[in-house]
């Protein structure tokens, strides 16, 4: 628990945590008050508005992205010369000696983060939709409660993922820059699905699909529960090879 407390307290005082913060909370709003007048003029026309809301939270996961990869990378970062020269991920594995003990403190707490702040992007992005939307709000019911729940494990796994390849690569750069311009920018898994079906079961296509239940130009079904459970298996290989691959190198 006390290594659970200091990661947990490391992730608090990374200015670029409150940068992903800010990212997860307010690009999921913005882009959900931006697309809710042509929702609405959709609605006018007889369209549905199923995934209204779900649909930006798919874009905000960047927040989670950053989370994961800067929560890790900041322990490789070298110190000015002021300050020693160090590296933190040194004084960190002196504190705990267990390498095992540490991963699974830092994953835990970005984990944790992650589920919080998914928490707050998805209250503040329905309820921008809510607010613009007014009366053709879709009406939550027990139906949107596992969707609800899928935003959060999408957003966890994502933080889990991004952190697990900043593990291998120990630097946040590439990990960083690739993640991101796949989830906003240009997305590449999306265009492998045109080339390939199997790319459906790539994990951040697989992984929407836990909440997002319209996705265009689908070239597979696939159910919620089966996003989730590919997802899932993506995430714990890639955990685990990050273990093995930090337990037994150098620091």
């Amino acid at each position: 628990m006390r290594a659970l407390a200091a990661e947990t307290s490391k992730l608090a005082s990374l200015p670029a945590v409150w940068i992903a913060t800010a990212a997860g909370v307010l690009v999921p709003g913005v882009v959900a008050a931006i697309t809710a007048s042509s929702t609405l003029r959709a609605i006018d026309r007889g369209a549905a508005a199923i995934d209204s809301g779900y649909q930006e939270l798919a874009f905000g996961v960047v927040g989670a992205i950053i989370l994961g990869v800067v929560a890790v990378s900041s322990e490789y970062v070298t110190e000015s010369a002021d300050s020693g020269g160090g590296r933190q991920i040194t004084t960190s594995l002196t504190v705990v000696s267990s390498r095992l003990r540490f991963l699974l403190a830092k994953l835990s707490a970005i984990a944790i983060s992650s589920a919080m702040l998914a928490i707050t992007a998805t209250v503040t992005t329905m309820g921008v939709v809510r607010v613009v939307l007014g009366e053709h709000a879709p009406a939550l019911g027990a139906d949107d409660v596992p969707r609800l729940a899928g935003v959060a494990c999408y957003w966890v796994y994502s933080a889990l993922l991004a952190s697990g390849i900043t593990v291998l690569t120990r630097h946040g750069a590439v990990p960083l820059a690739v993640l991101i311009a796949n989830t906003s920018v240009v997305s590449v898994t999306y265009l492998l699905t045109k080339i390939t079906p199997l790319a459906n079961y790539l994990p951040d296509m697989a992984g929407v699909r836990m909440f997002i239940r319209k996705l265009a130009d689908s070239t597979a079904e696939i159910s919620p529960l089966t996003g989730g459970l590919v997802m899932t298996a993506w995430v714990t290989v890639l955990l685990v090879i990050a273990a093995i691959s930090f337990t037994r190198r150098d620091a």
